[in-house]
């Protein structure tokens, strides 16, 4: 508690009576104390001295007549001393030296209290002892005896021959002492009398006064400013007095002034709240036309983007055909730049709709389990080719303690990293990329992890650094001239960093290098996404290294200490050909780097010695080109791995060695591969898509029957069976949602796995795509690679028929199982299994109206639904979810709980039927390397 508070709650006369009273008798108790005490030990020393001047005489004189054994004379002796003090001393006693009473003065009957209780030699001098009333001295009695050493030095020796004691009386003693503490009280106690009157008249003349003077001013704080003090006081109080009254005389004056003032305040202040008024209409109005340009600029952007991309993506993929027929050198050279061309304008388009979604706040980010490792190994790896190009060292530098398994959005992980990493290799003409991750924190349930970017190149002025994060806006105009891009890069990352709920900055100086560096929170996942390789088996396994490059030879020197290898360290050639020309004992495994040799013939001898010295000798690649790569490298390595080196990649080559040399293909005349016998749908709108997706099918597939409209797909779906539909999301009239919905309800078609052709499939496209009932999607531009993998997928796949699409779809839980068919099987594994106690919580939760229960239940339902392909439970889980957290009743919400548990009946019958009818297809699925 406060103690100023405490001190506001006395009043001032109450301070006063305590601060004079208090003092005055504290002083005054202490001085009494003082003098009393001081009095009671000057009586007691005076009665010791007195005794003490009566006993040590008397030890003296019966000397002689204790010798004498003359007890008549000692007596006489006692009796005259204690006649002299016969007030003061009650008995005299002589005792022996055997302690045995001599002679007394007169009978006393407790004479043995003056005996003396110890030996008689430990008495050497007089001592004191106090029994009730009475004060004991007790003095020894010596015989003096003389003699000599020598004739001119005489001693005297004494021997106790016995000892007197007297019994002093202390009673006039102890009456001092009374008499003296009566009369310190007095005095206090008049002391106290005294000050009190003189407290009181100061309170009166003081406190008073000051009362007066709070009353009145708590008054003139009332808003009574004619309150006025009329006393006669003394003093200071009196100028006090005269201040409070003129004070309250200029608070009148004042507050009139003021009140006039207020008045014509308040006349203003209402013209100015109509202006104002008016202008927040005007204000509102002007708001509301800025957000809708808003959202028209947004969806212009989505829709110009698409309508850019739609022609785009029939360029790039005739382009590719094109490679693929009979052409002069210069005619290659021409379609490849066309299709690098495109692909560029094709990025910076799609740069432009993610920034709309993004500042439109319609970007929604996925949460799907996924491999960190080999996640942003893949996304590096897609442009390590322009870092290679330029000669730059490119490092990929995972900390061990960095967890592989996170729930998130892959994507757009691998697009901030691509982004930072791409404007590393593009502002670096010389030097290295280094791309380093490590673990900032992490809890039971989420990590978050660091990213560092770190280049060696132009740099970036204090000037320019602000101008990095805008939109449309790069650090010098002269370098959009010189670079190319749109300066949309970084704003995005910055944005989905943002969004992630991370951070991202940078540290930069010119002609140095830059370091971009963002945090982002990751949630961890359950289960083991990549490939469970057995690295313990490489423990002690000799490995001899040569990397001249600093960077990546200490990121690989580190990998391999972690897997507890024994490494040789070579970072020149001359050590390296010193080693192999003296060691005897073979390596388990020798990684040659192609930097740092002279020409192409030392480096073919190297190779050549060293594979003498070892079974597996690998490649570590990024210094030529294709042909000296197929020509030079390949053929005198066992393995070659592309730097930069990615830790699964370099763990598998090691323990999995290939047997035989990967020799380069002869160049022969490829018979083209049998079509499929398959009859397929093509839907798009858009004549060069649809041309080129016709062109590819008929590559495929036997049949093909194309049209450009949601329409004619209907019409055609309602009168012949396919047995693949890929159906354009994007055309006028009836789209490819509409048209697939069509399609399910009513025709020939409603099994047909229809597949969505889509442009750019962001997350919220993609559950719209697997929400309408289509089983998958085909980004474009299509790849003819990826459209065969996507027809072999569903040839090969049994068609189910009994249970809909939308209780379970096995390509949405693919999709979210991050295409891992191991894991999307273990997920429905897990949810058939915990169906049953889900089921009997929801029912008794149902019976017993328990929200608390049935809220947690639904929530761990809605979790594992997410995961699993099943959109209706998932959708009935977040009503009823949403319902309970908003205090919605559990009668309430009884139709909907029935139709959840309708639903699980359904999921459970159709889980069942895909575990039985896919396990043994997925295991050949990925013998065959079509999963």
């Amino acid at each position: 508690m406060n103690p100023v508070n405490n001190m506001s709650k006395y009043s001032l006369r109450s301070w006063v009576l305590v601060l004079a009273l208090a003092p005055t008798i504290l002083v005054g108790i202490l001085l009494g104390a003082y003098f009393t005490i001081n009095r009671f030990y000057e009586l007691e020393d005076t009665l010791i001295a007195q005794g003490g001047n009566i006993i040590e005489p008397l030890a003296i004189a019966s000397e002689a007549n204790l010798l004498n054994h003359d007890r008549e004379a000692t007596k006489r002796l006692l009796a005259a001393a204690q006649l002299n003090q016969s007030t003061l001393v009650k008995s005299i006693a002589v005792f022996d030296a055997n302690n045995q009473l001599f002679v007394t003065s007169h009978y006393h009957k407790d004479f043995e209290i003056m005996r003396y209780k110890e030996l008689l030699h430990n008495l050497q001098k007089t001592e004191i002892e106090h029994i009730d009333d009475s004060l004991i001295l007790r003095s020894p009695i010596f015989a003096t005896t003389p003699s000599s050493n020598h004739a001119d030095n005489a001693t005297q020796s004494q021997e106790s021959i016995g000892y007197i004691s007297i019994i002093i009386n202390k009673e006039r003693a102890l009456l001092e002492q009374h008499r003296a503490a009566i009369a310190a009280f007095f005095i206090v106690l008049l002391g106290v009398q005294l000050n009190l009157l003189f407290t009181f008249r100061l309170v009166k003349h003081v406190t008073h006064p000051i009362t007066e003077m709070v009353r009145v001013v708590a008054k003139i704080r009332e808003g009574k400013l004619d309150a006025r003090l009329e006393e006669d006081l003394i003093g200071e109080l009196d100028l006090l007095k005269r201040g409070i009254n003129a004070m309250a005389g200029s608070l009148s004056e004042y507050h009139n002034e003021m009140q006039q003032n207020i008045d014509q305040a308040t006349s203003d202040l209402r013209e100015t709240l109509e202006q104002i008024e008016i202008q927040n209409v005007e204000l509102d109005l002007a708001k509301k036309r800025a957000l809708e340009a808003s959202r028209i600029k947004s969806e212009f952007l989505a829709n110009m983007s698409h309508e850019l991309r739609t022609p785009l993506n029939g360029v790039i993929g005739f382009a590719r055909q094109l490679i693929k027929t009979p052409l002069h050198a210069s005619q290659v050279d021409y379609i490849n730049t066309i299709e690098r061309s495109a692909t560029n304008l094709l990025a910076i388009i799609n740069d432009i709709l993610d920034f709309s979604k993004l500042e439109a706040g319609k970007m929604v980010l996925e949460k799907m389990p996924f491999g960190l490792r080999e996640t942003i190994g893949d996304a590096i790896t897609l442009i390590s080719g322009s870092a290679h190009e330029k000669g730059l060292e490119l490092v990929i530098d995972i900390a061990a303690d960095v967890p592989d398994n996170i729930n998130g959005d892959a994507m757009r992980v691998c697009q901030i990293i691509n982004n930072l990493v791409g404007n590393a290799i593009k502002f670096t003409d010389h030097g290295s990329v280094q791309v380093k991750l490590e673990l900032e924190s992490q809890t039971a349930e989420q990590v978050v992890l660091r990213c560092d970017v770190i280049d060696t190149g132009i740099g970036i002025t204090e000037s320019q650094q602000d101008y990095l994060f805008q939109a449309f806006g790069q650090a010098d105009s002269s370098i959009s001239r010189r670079f190319g891009g749109t300066g949309l890069g970084l704003v995005i990352t910055k944005r989905l960093v943002n969004q992630m709920g991370g951070q991202i900055s940078f540290t930069s100086n010119v002609d140095q290098g830059s370091n971009f560096w963002f945090t982002l929170p990751l949630s961890l996942g359950q289960f083991q996404i990549g490939d469970s390789l057995p690295i313990e088996k490489l423990k002690d396994k000799t490995v001899l290294l040569y990397e001249p490059r600093v960077l990546s030879h200490a990121v690989l020197s580190r990998q391999l200490h972690q897997w507890h290898t024994k490494v040789t360290h070579h970072q020149h050639v001359a050590s390296l050909l010193t080693t192999l020309a003296n060691v005897e004992a073979p390596f388990d495994y020798i990684l040659l780097s192609c930097h740092g040799f002279k020409d192409v013939k030392q480096l073919v001898n190297t190779m050549s010695l060293a594979k003498s010295h070892t079974a597996c000798l690998i490649a570590l690649y990024d210094c030529q080109g294709p042909e000296m790569l197929n020509q030079v490298i390949r053929p005198n390595a066992d393995a070659v791995i592309s730097l930069p080196v990615i830790e699964h990649q370099l763990a598998r080559n090691l323990l999995y060695p290939p047997k035989e040399l990967d020799m380069p293909v002869p160049q022969a005349i490829v018979a083209p591969a049998a079509r499929q016998p398959l009859t397929v749908l093509a839907v798009d709108d858009n004549f060069a898509n649809l041309k080129l997706i016709d062109t590819l099918l008929n590559e495929l597939v036997t049949t093909v029957v194309s049209v450009n409209s949601g329409e004619e797909a209907v019409k055609q779906a309602k009168i012949r069976t396919f047995d693949l539909i890929f159906m354009d999301i994007q055309m006028p009239g009836t789209d490819g949602i509409s048209a697939t919905k069509q399609i399910r309800q009513d025709s020939l078609n409603r099994n047909t796995p229809i597949i969505a052709v889509t442009a750019h499939a962001i997350a919220e496209e993609r559950e719209l795509i697997f929400g309408s009932g289509m089983e998958g999607y085909l980004p474009k531009p299509i790849d003819e690679a990826a459209l065969k993998m996507v027809i072999n997928r569903w040839i090969a796949r049994p068609k189910f028929t009994h249970f809909d699409l939308h209780t379970l779809n096995w390509e949405l839980c693919l999709t979210q199982a991050n295409h891992k068919s191991d894991l999307a099987l273990e997920m429905l594994r897990m949810l058939l299994d915990s169906l049953p106690q889900t089921v009997e919580s929801i029912q008794q939760s149902l019976n017993q109206h328990d929200p608390q229960t049935l809220l947690s239940t639904i929530h761990k339902l809605h979790g594992a639904s997410c995961y699993c392909g099943v959109p209706t439970t998932q959708r009935l889980c977040q009503e009823i979810e949403t319902a309970l957290k908003r205090q919605s009743r559990v009668a309430d919400l009884e139709p909907e709980i029935l139709e959840l548990l309708d639903e699980l009946t359904k999921v459970e019958s159709a889980v069942k039927q895909v575990l039985s009818q896919l396990s043994a297809e997925i295991i050949d699925d990925q013998k065959n390397g079509l999963l």
